[in-house]
């Protein structure tokens, strides 16, 4: 008679009593015993995936993760557009074992449709389903509302950093979900590139640098819950203390309900400098952002919930090679899994203030920053290890904390 095989890694959760009575008698490492077949978790074969994505041209963060996470799992992953053709998505699903949808994604703001019944689609084909969740609490309640048939479909949870999975946790929805859930290292939201574009802007800071002037910059959208406008307020106290200072906004901004491009510039107006203000809008070419990223001083954010593992804005900044000061967690144990942030924070590189902290204890913690030493870390190595961590907790497997 031959035995099913045993996972070796997950004997520990099997009755010794039961494990005796499968195993040869001459024990666990008779492994010439054709009775048992013993093998690892990573004997198996990997899942192949189907990586759902929208069509949009200017990515968001979370938008950016999916279509990296599709190229990081290679051969394995097939990006698919979800644009309403359900029978294309069937035929796509066919070659895959499961799904794996990211949210919140700015470009299904307006169609939250699509992944929900791609979500239905999946699971009526009998594929696992995958679902990354970036947000929780900082979702509108309306999207949250949306996405129940998603999360309650899927069979595995994943969460951008611990603040979301307790957020989750505390939610009703908790309950109705699935206990395959873990928290996973959010990389850098952009590649590194080999080389630098030289564009007019960056031409523009540089020469603004050679005069002396210090530049503060922040990458990634402008929205209300960034606190963006905390860096120009930032700006207008070192002005005060007699600094020359210039801003440049790496990014663009997303639109909702609110005004938050109008209150932007209503505010550097107020604040008498917006002819030291610049916003990029959005910049596809990473070769252009890091041409622009080169010519900052500093950067600095100030988040209404202080610095959490899913900023990946944050990181990239800091691959700039120049300092980020930034708000610290809430929570002590926030960047715990991610070893890239403290590693980060370390050697220097990234610089934090307190969670509360105001424009005077900012701008103080820029002019000490643009003055200070960072540690050199090898950034290819560090974002290879984050993403295996991911690719490990999208498959299943034991994750290791980086």
């Amino acid at each position: 008679m031959v035995v099913a095989g045993l996972f070796a890694d997950d004997m520990s959760n099997i009755e010794p009593e039961i494990v005796s009575r499968l195993l040869p008698k001459d024990g666990i490492n008779a492994t010439r015993s054709p009775a048992v077949r013993l093998f690892k978790r990573s004997d198996m074969p990997k899942r192949r995936y189907l990586a759902l994505v929208s069509d949009a041209a200017q990515t968001c963060g979370v938008e950016e993760f999916a279509r990296q996470a599709a190229l990081r799992l290679d051969v394995r992953a097939t990006r698919h557009v979800l644009d309403g053709d359900i029978g294309r998505l069937k035929s796509a699903l066919d070659s895959a074992d499961a799904a794996i949808l990211n949210f919140p994604v700015v470009a299904w703001k307006k169609k939250l449709a699509e992944p929900v019944v791609a979500a239905f689609v999946s699971r009526l084909q009998r594929k696992q389903l995958v679902v990354v969740l970036h947000e929780w609490h900082a979702l509108d309640w309306k999207r949250r509302l949306v996405l129940l048939p998603v999360v309650m479909l899927a069979t595995q949870i994943l969460f951008s950093a611990p603040e979301v999975a307790a957020e989750f946790a505390k939610s009703p929805l908790s309950a109705l979900s699935t206990s395959r859930r873990a928290v996973i290292p959010i990389p850098p939201n952009l590649a590194l590139p080999t080389t630098l574009h030289d564009s007019p802007l960056a031409r523009r800071l540089d020469a603004q640098r050679k005069a002396r002037r210090l530049i503060l910059g922040q990458f990634g959208s402008i929205y209300p819950k960034k606190q963006s406008t905390a860096v120009l307020e930032t700006a207008a106290r070192l002005l005060a203390l007699g600094h020359d200072v210039g801003v440049v906004f790496a990014g663009s901004f997303i639109r909702g309900t609110d005004n938050v491009e109008q209150e932007f510039y209503a505010l550097a107006d107020k604040l008498g400098i917006s002819d030291r203000v610049v916003v990029t809008g959005y910049v596809a070419d990473a070769e252009e952002l890091f041409g622009i990223f080169r010519h900052v001083d500093v950067f600095c954010y100030l988040f209404t919930e202080g610095l959490t593992a899913r900023r990946a804005s944050v990181l990239a900044a800091s691959f700039s090679g120049k300092p980020v000061v930034v708000n610290a967690p809430r929570q002590r144990d926030a960047l715990a899994h991610h070893g890239l942030f403290r590693k980060l924070i370390e050697g220097g590189a990234i610089r934090m203030v307190d969670t509360q902290a105001d424009v005077n204890i900012m701008a103080d913690a820029v002019l000490e920053a643009s003055q200070s030493h960072r540690a050199s870390i090898d950034a290819k190595a560090e974002v290879d290890a984050l993403w295996g961590a991911v690719i490990d907790a999208v498959d299943g497997r034991k994750s290791t904390h980086f």
